[in-house]
C-alpha cells in the first residue's frame, strides 16, 4: 500500500488497525510529528515540505534555519521508512512516484491513543469523593451534630443532588468537547 500505482487509497480496507500496529506506528516520534503536522493540511503535502517542517520542529527552530544536510536526514527516513510503514498500516495515503503524502482515513483509528481522556482525567475519583463527602454529611446531619442541623435533611438532599448534576455536567461538557474535536479531524501543529 506504499501508493507504488498511483494515487492508490488505503482507506477502502474494512478491517480495524489492531493494537500492536496503533503502538508501532506511535512509537516514533517522527511518524507522530509527521500526523500531526498532516492534520493541518486540507490535501496532499510534498515529501520535501513535510521533512523541512519535521526537521526545524525536530531542532526548535525555523524551516528557514535547517540546513540542507538535516531536510535530506528527514527526508531519507521519511522516503524509505516511516511514510512506507504508515501507509502500509492504513494511516497515510503515500505516492512514492509523486513524491506526495495526506492523511488517510485509517490515522482517525490513533486518535484514542493520542487522547484518551480529557488531561488525564480520571471521572470514578470524583464520583467517589463526592459521594464520601456526601455521605458523611449526611451521616452527620441525621446523627444531630451541629453544624449540621442548621440544615434541613431535604436541604442536603438537594445539595447532593445537585454536586452530582454538576459534576455530570462537567464530565458531559470535556467529553463532547474531545469528541468535537475528533471529529473535526485537525489537530494541532507541532503536538
Amino acid at each position: 500500500m506504499s501508493g507504488d500505482s498511483g494515487a492508490e487509497s488505503t482507506s477502502a480496507d474494512a478491517e480495524t488497525m489492531s493494537r500492536d500496529t496503533a503502538f508501532e506506528i506511535l512509537t516514533n516520534a517522527r511518524r507522530r510529528y509527521a500526523m500531526a503536522y498532516l492534520r493541518t493540511q486540507s490535501g496532499p503535502t510534498s515529501i520535501g515540505e513535510l521533512a523541512e517542517v519535521i526537521a526545524a520542529h525536530e531542532r526548535d527552530t525555523t524551516v528557514d534555519l535547517i540546513s540542507s544536510k538535516e531536510r535530506k536526514s528527514v527526508y531519507t527516513s521519511l522516503y524509505q521508512t516511516h511514510l512506507p510503514k504508515m501507509a502500509d498500516a492504513g494511516v497515510v495515503d503515500y505516492d512514492r512516484h509523486r513524491g506526495t503524502v495526506a492523511l488517510a482515513d485509517g490515522a482517525d483509528e490513533l486518535d484514542d491513543y493520542l487522547s484518551p481522556a480529557p488531561d488525564g482525567a480520571n471521572w470514578s475519583r470524583y464520583y467517589l469523593a463526592l459521594a464520601l463527602v456526601s455521605g458523611v454529611v449526611v451521616g452527620c446531619r441525621l446523627l444531630g451534630m451541629y453544624p449540621f442541623t442548621a440544615i434541613p435533611v431535604l436541604g442536603y438532599a438537594a445539595l447532593v443532588l445537585g454536586a452530582f448534576a454538576a459534576l455530570s455536567a462537567i464530565n458531559l461538557g470535556l467529553d463532547r468537547r474531545v469528541e468535537l474535536t475528533r471529529a473535526g479531524g485537525r489537530g494541532r501543529w507541532p503536538p
